[in-house]
């Protein structure tokens, strides 16, 4: 390792190769279910109470509540982190944990177990010392890469019931956290035609994927990036043969939006759309997958603190509004939160992601003053 690498550094960093080093693709229950006991055990060696919710389709989820509080009723801190990744089980063959410089590579290192494992870190540090002004729940979730599905209900449970919510998911371009977030709408759209002979009796047909073409520009042209509102058309599938009108196709359909205004204008732009064949019949299902992540003065307050914080330790920090979604799309609209407090890196989801070491003991710091300076 290199010499450059400072002992705090060095030390979060081997606890960080341990979280990678146990792969926890989101469907493999097996591995997420795995990582949950190395967090378990990392998280009762500093006294904190474990909480175990037994999963449904995916992995368990953790409910840990740090070692000060007692049974107290006052609103706390939930930290959010999620535990599985993107990266299909088998990656570390190809994809291994390694070093160099002062840049760390693994799959999932930077999102989001460099962060998370910070978070803990961070926590543990206090339950060392003299606690925390507030409570402070951290939630493990193991389904974040797919939506949250199984895990939404209880997010925002525990967001309602908590005064402050710290997502670590990780930094933005350079170490910037994120105050805001577009929201998500997810449509499946099919067209159902009528199939025929495309050589004999090609009149007789009906194109579904004809249809589709039309529908799909229609989508396309909802993007406006001065009003933040981009759509994508991600995927798409439909007939049977080359020889064969079409008698069906289908798209997914990805929209961003950057607040709840945008929703109404997609929703009324879907309720409106009709089939250019009205021979081809046009179905849609879906709707609003994450809210909009919307700054207010709750998040202003959170910020200032984390900026004064940061400049303490010492650097000036910023923030952004991302088009990604996380957890905290989920929680912004009840209680304030502040996201993109993991680790700085870049290559999220790739076979090249990475998190700069440098970057570790100052996030530990930042969490760490955040929670003590919260009250």
């Amino acid at each position: 390792m290199s010499a450059q690498i400072s002992p705090e550094a060095a030390d979060l960093l081997a606890g960080i190769r341990t979280w990678v080093e146990i792969e926890s693709h989101t469907p493999d229950v097996a591995g997420v279910n795995a990582l949950a006991d190395r967090i378990s055990a990392d998280y009762a060696a500093c006294g904190a109470e474990v909480t175990r919710v037994a999963g449904t389709g995916y992995g368990d989820h953790l409910i840990v509540r740090a070692p000060w509080g007692g049974q107290s009723n006052t609103p706390g801190v939930l930290i959010i982190s999620h535990m599985d990744t993107v990266h299909p089980k088998g990656t570390l063959e190809t994809f291994p944990f390694r070093v160099e410089g002062d840049i760390a590579f693994g799959p999932g290192i930077y999102d989001m177990k460099g962060g998370a494992y910070c978070a803990m870190r961070a926590v543990s540090d206090l339950a060392a010392a003299e606690g925390a002004p507030l409570p402070v729940t951290h939630l493990f979730v193991a389904d974040e890469e797919v939506g949250s599905p199984t895990s939404k209900d209880l997010i925002i449970d525990l967001a309602k019931a908590a005064k402050y919510v710290l997502v670590t998911e990780p930094a933005r371009e350079g170490g910037k956290i994120v105050t805001a977030r577009k929201g998500a709408v997810r449509y499946d759209v099919t067209t159902h035609g009528e199939a025929s002979h495309a050589g004999s009796r090609h009149q007789d047909g009906q194109s579904a994927i004809r249809e589709m073409a039309h529908t799909v520009l229609k989508f396309e042209n909802l993007t406006d990036y001065n009003r933040g509102t981009t759509c994508n058309v991600g995927l798409i599938n439909g007939g049977t043969g080359t020889n064969v009108v079409p008698a069906k196709c289908w798209v997914k359909v990805d929209i961003r939006i950057a607040d709840m205004d945008a929703l109404k204008e997609v929703e009324e732009f879907v309720a409106a759309l009709t089939p250019e064949n009205p021979n081809v019949r046009l179905e849609i299902n879906g709707g609003l997958d994450r809210p909009p992540y919307e700054r207010d003065a709750g998040i202003d307050a959170l910020f200032d603190l984390a900026k004064t914080v940061a400049k303490d330790i010492g650097w000036e920090l910023e923030s952004l509004k991302t088009g990604g979604g996380s957890d905290g799309n989920f929680t912004a609209q009840y209680t304030p939160t502040l996201d993109g407090l993991g680790v700085d890196g870049k290559g999220g989801h790739t076979d090249y992601e990475q998190l700069k070491i440098s970057s570790l003991q100052p996030r530990r710091l930042l969490m760490r003053g955040i929670l003590e300076g919260l009250t």
